[in-house]
């Protein structure tokens, strides 16, 4: 009977964890990912598995069962399935109003769904102190038998930690991770009551498994998110990805939505957007720039191929080396938009990894991969941005897309100034109709005369690509004086989670007093 225990425990441990990383996808493809949300989620769960554990104490003593042990936790199993099943149209709610930016609604839907965690995870958390008091034979064992079982629920943690998100999310999708979990949890405890009590109480709980099945089935179906347009989604171990048709155009978004990550249209190239000024860049250099000469370009944060497509276009002799950690955007981009690779190389890879053991010097170097409040801290510091410095060309020029929350302009200063503290010479633009700003740093001392000079250049040429054109005037009109102020990221120090932190509360406070008023 000890090993069902044991087995007991250790689907326990592992059902915690797993259930807990599952937590921050569910949440996360709504409400993003930043550290706030994964504090939220962190602190709630430590405290139902807090509750647990003074709970299954007082339990064990009074019913010291291997019944009750193994009931608790097919309770637990159950309401872990129903999780899914009960948050789907919270969140779906949570989707439009995060659309409409709702702050009050997204805040509510957000611990509503926090609020299904507590029964099954409260319910885990008295499995160790349950398991102990069933275990413990004498008093002098007391501590080799705690250790046991906590080192077991230890080991079952250890692998409910990666089974979700290498395996079961990118393969079935967050709610059927749910779903696998509780019914792998629910068949172990119906063997351990089978084995330990008796074959009529095991069966008294077979309409458990049955139900979850019948309630998945029919609640699991269609699209998970209320967006207009959709005809693809899917996850994958990074990211909740969506492709949206709107008006003969495919839009990739991720996670909870916000903001467009990469757009295809069949007969349009120029959408006025931060993809289009990797073709500025080269420019910054002294006039006339011979074109044929721009041999290589890397995006470092390929996505679905916007800006590749549009380098191919303007630049046909150009190779583009494209990194992008998430290989199911990279499929996406090839059946959804128009991405080829008859003139890209595919680095499936994170940016930084990959362009440090990568021997090519680039003409440019574009760096695509923020989305605030989701900033990879160690793409903005000093140390990052002397890598690209050391990959560039002699007129090499590094571009960089950072978009604002509003007109909060705290990480985009501070992002300057760490750029300038690298290269000799750096501008910074904001597209109008958009929350864009584009950095530009060149590896040799320019001027935005430069700029103005080619512009003139190519309006003189006849063959001159016509998006270039348009790219190029639009970087010389929004061109803005250099901010004085920010922090210089280090790979130190680089308090990027700090400001953008501070960027959605102002965002939110502000948002509640305009519903206020």
């Amino acid at each position: 009977m000890r090993r069902y225990l044991y087995l007991g425990v250790f689907s326990a441990g592992a059902a915690t964890l797993a259930v807990e990383l599952s937590a921050s996808r569910l949440l996360g493809n709504y409400f993003g990912s930043s550290n706030l949300v994964w504090a939220v989620i962190i602190g709630l769960i430590l405290i139902y598995l807090s509750v647990g554990y003074s709970i299954g104490g007082k339990w064990a003593d009074r019913s010291p069962k291997y019944e009750t042990f193994f009931v608790i936790l097919i309770w637990a199993a159950l309401f872990i399935g129903i999780i899914p099943l009960a948050s789907r149209p919270i969140l779906k709610f949570a989707s439009s109003a995060f659309d409409h930016m709702q702050i009050a609604a997204m805040i509510g839907s957000f611990l509503s769904v926090l609020l299904l965690f507590s029964i099954p995870i409260t319910l885990l958390g008295t499995a160790s102190p349950f398991a102990i008091r069933l275990a413990l034979e004498n008093n002098k064992e007391a501590g080799q038998t705690a250790g046991r079982i906590y080192a077991i629920s230890t080991a079952g943690s250890f692998i409910g930690t990666f089974l979700p998100v290498l395996i079961l999310i990118p393969t079935i999708g967050t709610y059927r991770t749910f779903i696998s979990i509780s019914l792998f949890l629910m068949v172990v405890c119906l063997i351990g009551i089978w084995t330990t009590v008796s074959l009529r109480k095991m069966i008294v709980y077979l309409w458990m498994p049955f139900l979850l099945l019948i309630l998945s089935f029919f609640g699991l179906r269609g699209f998970d998110k209320q967006a207009q347009g959709i005809i693809f989604e899917k996850e994958s171990a990074y990211n909740y990805i969506q492709v949206q048709h709107i008006n003969d155009y495919h839009i990739l978004r991720l996670n909870e939505g916000q903001g467009i990550h990469s757009i295809f249209h069949p007969t349009q190239l120029d959408f006025q957007g931060p993809w289009e000024q990797v073709l500025s860049a080269p420019f910054f250099n002294t006039a006339p720039i011979d074109q044929d000469q721009i041999k290589r370009i890397a995006i470092l944060g390929l996505a679905g191929g916007t800006s590749a497509n549009q380098i191919r276009t303007a630049y046909p002799q150009t190779i583009v080396d494209g990194y992008e950690i998430d290989g199911e955007i990279i499929n996406a981009g090839f059946d959804y938009f128009g991405l080829k690779d008859d003139y890209l190389n595919i680095y499936i890879e994170d940016a930084r990894w990959g362009i440090t053991h990568n021997e090519n010097k680039y003409q440019v170097i574009n760096v695509d991969a923020y989305n605030p409040p989701y900033i990879p801290w160690h793409l903005t510091t000093r140390e990052f941005f002397t890598e690209i410095y050391n990959h560039l060309s002699d007129e090499g020029v590094m571009v960089i897309n950072v978009a604002r929350i509003f007109e909060e302009r705290g990480l985009l200063h501070s992002l300057f100034q760490t750029i300038d503290s690298v290269f000799p010479s750096t501008y910074i633009i904001n597209l109008p109709g958009t929350f864009n700003s584009i950095i530009f740093a060149t590896k040799s001392a320019t001027s935005e005369n430069n700029l103005i000079d080619n512009y003139f250049v190519l309006m003189s040429e006849p063959d001159s690509h016509p998006l270039i054109l348009s790219t190029l005037e639009r970087t010389i009109l929004n061109l803005q004086l250099p901010p004085s102020e920010g922090y210089i990221f280090t790979d130190d120090k680089a308090p990027v989670e700090r400001i953008t932190n501070s960027m959605i509360l102002k965002l939110i406070l502000s948002k509640e007093i305009v519903n206020l008023q």
